[in-house]
């Protein structure tokens, strides 16, 4: 913990018999003093400072006064249990400001849990970012003698697992009771989406494969025939019997496209670049979320790809989201944090071709993001224009008006001829658009 330190600096001592005044040590104000203060730690001096004579007519020295700002023991102890109280919650704006009041996320509890191991078992992928960024000691172990990997693998967290392969952690620890990562995956696990995912990434991640645990006496793939688990277990088939790729990144570019995250995994194992472009500029994840590859793009997310590249025709994953309509899409591309002013071909973003096109369930969705609901673009209009504009005026885009509107947007902006959403809606005589308009429009 960083200490602060206040000094209250000495006057100058006031030599009357040589007529000179002589300055005292800038950091400390004391020569002798035996505690440096934070800026003089670390510089060596080379020859002592003189010390004054006292003399009569000197002007008198203040006491110094040291007073160390930092808590007390228990009162750090009280600051570190407000913030694993804050983690279990997973309430990341008070985490951050415990941490900046000098709590710290690798204090435990007598149960051996802290804020960065809480955040693993339970999957709050903001705080274990929260958590990293100020100090997680990436390897600590709990009271199984298990890493924050093991933990996040034995819930099916595979973003945290994603997130924790990438920080560094030791991939193959072994526990107390003889599992690593992929042995807790499958046989604590289950055979759903999410622990697909999860085995996906730590295979993708390089994890061992074909180690056999010391306390079940089985490698993963024998777990996962034992335990009846289908999907996994021909995730780990794949995984262990095809041979590596000559080219791992044009097979990620393949894999990702045909919507086949197993062969993406292998491709990642092998070196794939994941930010490899084909002919025309696309990623694997733009691939894969232009064509709605849900399971292929969270692998992708888990391993750190980028959601704003973009491509030859200035579409990014994101951006091609609000084309699709696709929700689950859009859910598997939040967590990696995508920048939501990036504007397509027409300089519009994600709402606006979602509203144009009467995607009711991701128009819904996406407006409880930051995204800019009034955004205008090249063509001089907004998400509710284009619902007005381009649409049919059926029940679809009057759901989409409706939930702009309930959303905060504005029905007042004009297009670049002035034109209204209303004095659209009502040029085309779409009556229930025009009635929906009218009621919030001043």
């Amino acid at each position: 913990m960083l200490r602060s330190v206040i000094v209250v600096t000495t006057t100058l001592v006031v030599l009357a018999a040589s007529g000179c005044a002589t300055d005292t040590d800038d950091a400390t104000g004391d020569p002798a003093a035996s505690t440096p203060s934070a800026a003089s730690t670390n510089e060596e001096r080379t020859t002592p400072p003189a010390t004054p004579e006292p003399t009569l007519s000197a002007t008198p020295e203040k006491d110094e006064t040291v007073r160390d700002l930092s808590p007390d023991p228990e009162q750090q102890a009280a600051l570190d249990e407000r913030l694993r109280d804050a983690a279990w919650a997973n309430d990341v704006p008070l985490a951050r400001r415990l941490v900046s009041q000098g709590a710290d996320v690798n204090a435990k509890d007598q149960t051996e849990q802290s804020a960065y191991l809480i955040a693993t078992s339970e999957g709050h992928l903001d705080l274990l970012r929260l958590t990293l960024q100020n100090g997680a000691e990436v390897d600590d172990k709990d009271s199984w003698n298990g890493t924050g990997l093991i933990r996040a693998a034995e819930r099916g967290h595979g973003l945290v697992v994603g997130e924790l392969l990438r920080a560094g952690i030791d991939r193959d620890h072994v526990n107390r009771i003889g599992y690593q990562a992929i042995h807790e995956a499958i046989w604590l696990g289950e055979d759903t989406p999410s622990y697909a995912t999860t085995v996906r990434v730590l295979a993708a991640g390089g994890v061992q494969l074909d180690h056999t645990s010391p306390s079940a006496g089985l490698t993963p793939l024998e777990m996962a025939a034992e335990r009846s688990y289908p999907g996994l277990e021909l995730i780990l088939r794949t995984m262990t019997t095809t041979d590596r790729p000559h080219d791992p990144d044009a097979t990620l570019l393949r894999a990702a496209e045909a919507g086949d995250p197993d062969t993406v995994a292998v491709a990642l194992r092998a070196g794939a670049d994941i930010e490899a472009r084909d002919e025309r500029d696309r990623t694997a994840l733009l691939l894969a979320s232009a064509l709605d590859h849900v399971a292929t793009a969270e692998l992708l997310v888990a391993m750190g790809a980028d959601p704003d590249a973009l491509d030859d025709r200035h579409d990014t994953p994101w951006l091609v989201t609000g084309v699709t309509g696709s929700v689950a899409m859009l859910e598997a591309l939040l967590p990696a944090h995508p920048d939501l002013t990036i504007r397509n071909r027409f300089g519009g973003l994600s709402p606006i071709p979602a509203s144009e096109r009467g995607h009711v369930d991701y128009v819904r969705r996406v407006v409880q993001t930051p995204v800019d609901l009034d955004h205008v673009n090249d063509l001089g209009w907004t998400a509710m224009l284009e619902a007005v504009i381009l649409g049919d005026g059926g029940r679809r885009h009057q759901q989409i008006v409706q939930i702009l509107l309930d959303a905060g947007a504005d029905p007042t902006i004009p297009d670049s001829d002035g034109v209204t959403p209303l004095q659209h809606a009502q040029r085309r005589d779409h009556d229930r658009l025009a009635s929906i308009l009218r009621r919030h429009t001043p």
